[in-house]
């Protein structure tokens, strides 16, 4: 038998998670009292229900008796029980604006503010977490992105490591993204905007590719990012970091940036860790027809 307990903040993903479990033959059981959980760990142990896999959503719903999960989670422990603890995190910010935009009330926010009982909750699930084998910070991922990091999680498909990367583009004449953990500036290299037949293209264009990448100083920036990434990221993991935004900005964040942000990608994509590319000013100064 193995169990999933799928758990975490309200709003970072649990239903999602849930769903794909059960896309891939899991018997999938969402807020089960916590008082029933170690009879039906028992019943699924001994296989009486024909079930191999089960995944069990638990969460802040359960209301005052999740404190029961703690001592749960230890007689599981002592009876050898095969199962793993898998725990959506999201930021205030983001899970504020879950909220938001799907008009839904927090469990904890009856007439209250939702931050306040996002705060609460926070508390509240902070053993949980603890307890935790693997976490997913949901912050920076669509649906689609969230399934796709999931189904490698959950099936083995690739070792994770806790750490999501985001590797994004931009323009500093439109300013810094706030949410950058690093910045790099690749406004040293050659610039293809003053070319009139690339002007309009952008990194994501071959011959825009081309041009940047056929830059020694180029070349060399990629061979010394490659080394920082591989030394950096373990141990951001080491240190609890579940997610990262590498920003890499130009001029107008249509050329350079595009180009190296999109090779960088490219090199974390290789490595165990979860990774995805968004180029935040492409569109900006678009050619007007």
């Amino acid at each position: 038998m193995k169990m999933v307990i799928v758990t975490g903040m309200s709003g970072a993903g649990k239903s999602t998670a849930l769903n794909v479990l059960e896309d891939e033959g899991y018997y999938c059981v969402d807020n089960m009292p916590i008082s029933l959980i170690p009879k039906f760990a028992e019943l699924a142990d001994a296989k009486e229900d024909g079930y191999t896999n089960i995944a069990l959503g638990v969460d802040i719903r359960s209301g005052h008796a999740l404190v029961e999960l703690d001592s749960v989670l230890d007689e599981m422990t002592e009876k050898k029980y095969n199962y793993s603890i898998l725990y959506l995190e999201s930021s205030d910010e983001v899970l504020i604006k879950r909220f938001k935009e799907t008009r839904r009330s927090h469990p904890l926010a009856k007439d209250g503010r939702v931050d306040k009982a996002i705060c609460q909750e926070r508390e509240q699930m902070r053993f949980l977490k603890e307890r935790a084998d693997v976490i997913v910070d949901t912050s920076q991922l669509l649906t689609r992105e969230l399934r796709a990091e999931l189904q490698k999680i959950i099936f083995g498909k690739h070792k994770f490591n806790n750490l999501f990367v985001t590797v994004l583009s931009f323009g500093f004449k439109y300013g810094i993204p706030a949410d950058a953990d690093l910045v790099f500036d690749v406004r040293f290299l050659p610039n293809p905007y003053y070319i009139d037949e690339l002007k309009y293209l952008t990194g994501n264009d071959k011959p825009i590719q081309d041009f940047v990448m056929g830059s020694e100083e180029a070349k060399e920036f990629l061979t010394r990012i490659d080394g920082l990434i591989k030394f950096l990221l373990p141990n951001y993991v080491k240190e609890g970091k579940t997610s990262l935004v590498i920003a890499i900005g130009c001029t107008g964040g249509k050329h350079r940036s595009v180009t190296l942000a999109n090779a960088i990608a490219d090199i974390i994509k290789k490595t165990e860790y979860g990774c995805k590319v968004e180029h935040r000013d492409i569109e900006k100064d678009a050619r007007r027809k």
